[in-house]
């Protein structure tokens, strides 16, 4: 990359913006729209799509080109020549060697649950931004529509795998007549927890949240209104509700740290057979002891009787709506980050804590390498 482009990213200006296409097993998402090209074209900056990029959520080639987009055939074109690249997920190690000094990456990253993504990240002094970290009055406007969607899509897996074919008990969450209904537990009650426990109570399960925030408890407590039961977070009530538990949904997070272990190893010896374990923390490292990352050709283990569905990438198996729903939060941030480059964070205090990476250093304090 010449010093012309060096310069336009430090201080703003027309940009070739790139959109690849995703390399990560089954993510179909896509980072920008052709609705996104046509904002961007509007402001004069170019617009580089790969070839095949939207396809895994039924938008073509000649919907982005229609847009004004230019269409690549290879993913080497768009780290060439493009200042900024707004991507879904992190770039994995065939992408390590495209990144070139100076460029902006615009995606979740998820750090803690790669060291030597981080470390590369570094040596290669491109500027990262991280949609899990863009934050605004300590709400996350870029994750948590994707927090919804994966907790909305917990219990659906779980369901899925408590069935018998997959090794599980074979109980059915809205119960039968004459025949329990079956038990949810929600570790967390954030975005994540929230939504999954909603859905749920609306499969006809018998739900708990644990929680361990007063203020949340009393936040959730009127949101469900006795539809389900809401319990302080601590060890005594987590063994009670994990002993009867058919799905267990761990949902919590600390932006840019590991996930905080809510069930250890020793626990697994607590819950039934055929009980499912769904790690939704799992690219912030997991809240299980024993997770483990798994991928949506092979989405499941099973561990001392236990199922785990460990899946990183859990919004991807549901695309289309993820894309849209992601995009329309992310698109606001990448106008700032084509028209200022790396100066868009002076006037724009979210996207500033979003800025993780730049010039070989970390510039956010919740990033962990350990």
């Amino acid at each position: 990359m010449g010093q012309d482009s060096k310069n336009r990213l430090i201080k703003g200006g027309k940009m070739f913006v790139g959109i690849p296409r995703e390399k990560k097993n089954h993510e179909y998402r896509v980072g920008g729209l052709p609705e996104t090209v046509s904002i961007l074209r509007e402001k004069g900056h170019r617009v580089l799509v790969e070839s095949g990029a939207g396809q895994g959520i039924g938008i073509q080639d000649r919907d982005y080109s229609d847009a004004g987009a230019e269409i690549c055939s290879s993913p080497e074109d768009i780290y060439s020549k493009c200042q900024l690249v707004v991507k879904v997920k992190e770039p994995l190690p065939e992408e390590y060697p495209m990144l070139r000094e100076e460029q902006i990456i615009f995606t979740f990253f998820h750090f803690a649950s790669d060291k030597k993504m981080t470390e590369i990240l570094l040596s290669k002094k491109v500027h990262c931004f991280a949609y899990e970290l863009v934050e605004e009055e300590g709400a996350f406007p870029i994750l948590a529509p994707m927090s919804e969607i994966a907790g909305r899509l917990a219990p659906q897996q779980g369901a899925k795998y408590i069935e018998k074919e997959f090794g599980g008990k074979g109980v059915l969450l809205s119960g039968g007549l004459g025949a329990r209904k079956g038990r949810v537990v929600v570790i967390g009650g954030g975005i994540v927890g929230m939504n999954a426990a909603s859905i749920s109570c609306g499969m006809g399960a018998e739900v708990s949240i644990l929680e361990i925030s007063p203020a949340r408890i009393e936040y959730l407590e009127n949101l469900f209104k006795g539809t389900c039961r809401i319990l302080q977070a601590n060890r005594e009530n987590k063994e009670n509700e994990i002993r009867k538990a058919d799905i267990i949904i761990g949902a919590v997070m600390i932006p840019g740290k590991k996930a905080p272990t809510v069930i250890g190893k020793e626990d697994l010896l607590k819950i039934e057979d055929g009980s499912v374990l769904v790690d939704v923390a799992i690219d912030q490292g997991g809240c299980f002891e024993t997770s483990r990352p798994t991928n949506h050709n092979q989405p499941i283990f099973t561990l001392e009787g236990v199922i785990h569905y460990c899946v990183p990438n859990m919004p991807g198996v549901v695309p289309r709506t993820s894309t849209y729903s992601l995009v329309a939060a992310a698109t606001p941030y990448t106008i700032m980050l084509a028209d200022k480059g790396i100066d868009a964070p002076k006037n724009n205090m979210p996207l500033s804590r979003g800025y993780a990476i730049g010039n070989g250093k970390i510039l956010n304090s919740n990033i962990i390498t350990q």
